[in-house]
């Protein structure tokens, strides 16, 4: 199993999705990578989103209604589960959908068959992503509604893959999707993490994560990302003196979710 589902309270209809926090690399998998261990190194220091993990923890204990938190037990170089698992996956053209082939510098990851990222998607993506589709089935039978927190972080220099380089980098992405992201959660959480820094929309980052079976479909799974810059709340991969601040902002952010209707209206 390569996730883990830290339950929140039965009451509350938040999900926060954390994918790119772990850096574990199976051996078969590390084995087939084109990267000697120190590149590997350098490659997980810029891709990983480090201690996201522990900020959704620290945000779980600060809620007065604790969120669920859904983790990926494993480093995005193994799997994306972010991507679209198709040719509609715009990563693709830079060697980074659902199995990247490429690094962040564009340089080779892997060489992989067709057959064998094929594999890759049936083992690890595909599973990952019905246990996250049951969550929130689960939670719109309990609650009615789904708003799903896709937590991330990134670093303040753009990366050669990016497709948005010389865009903004502010203290705070809101990534948003035209169905699944309100204008009035689009406020809120502005107006929740405004203490964090400059906050701009789709900046320099785009959308955020809902299972493809409620994609376009349910306007109840509603979902937000946040990407936190990581010089913001991170002091050399360590917790910075803002750590605790960023997860007391998201944890005011999550108490006040579940007073919000399943929300109307979309972004334009």
């Amino acid at each position: 199993m390569n996730w883990n589902l830290i339950p929140g309270d039965p009451l509350s209809p938040v999900i926060i999705h954390v994918p790119h926090a772990s850096t574990r690399i199976p051996e078969h998998i590390a084995s087939s990578l084109l990267l000697s261990s120190q590149e590997l190194e350098q490659e997980l220091n810029v891709m990983t989103d480090g201690l996201t993990d522990k900020l959704a923890r620290l945000a779980f204990e600060k809620s007065r209604l604790a969120p669920w938190i859904f983790e990926n037990t494993l480093s995005r170089l193994v799997f994306d589960p972010e991507r679209f698992p198709d040719e509609t996956e715009v990563m693709n053209k830079v060697g980074m959908g659902v199995v990247y082939s490429k690094t962040h510098d564009q340089k080779p990851l892997r060489n992989l068959s067709k057959s064998e990222s094929s594999a890759i998607v049936e083992q690890y993506f595909t599973p990952y992503s019905l246990a996250f589709q049951d969550l929130v089935a689960e939670r719109l039978e309990a609650v009615g509604h789904v708003l799903i927190i896709d937590l991330h972080s990134y670093p303040i220099v753009a990366s050669p893959y990016e497709l948005y380089k010389d865009s903004p980098r502010p203290a705070v992405c809101l990534g948003v999707d035209d169905f699944h992201t309100s204008v009035s959660l689009v406020d809120l959480a502005a107006k929740e993490l405004f203490g964090l820094g400059s906050i701009e929309v789709n900046t320099p980052f785009v959308g955020t994560y809902v299972p493809l079976k409620f994609y376009g479909k349910d306007v109840r799974v509603q979902s937000i990302m946040l990407e936190l810059r990581r010089d913001t709340f991170l002091t050399e991969g360590l917790p910075g003196s803002s750590f605790e601040t960023t997860a007391a902002a998201i944890a005011q952010l999550i108490d006040c979710l579940p007073k919000a209707e399943p929300l109307n209206g979309t972004i334009s």
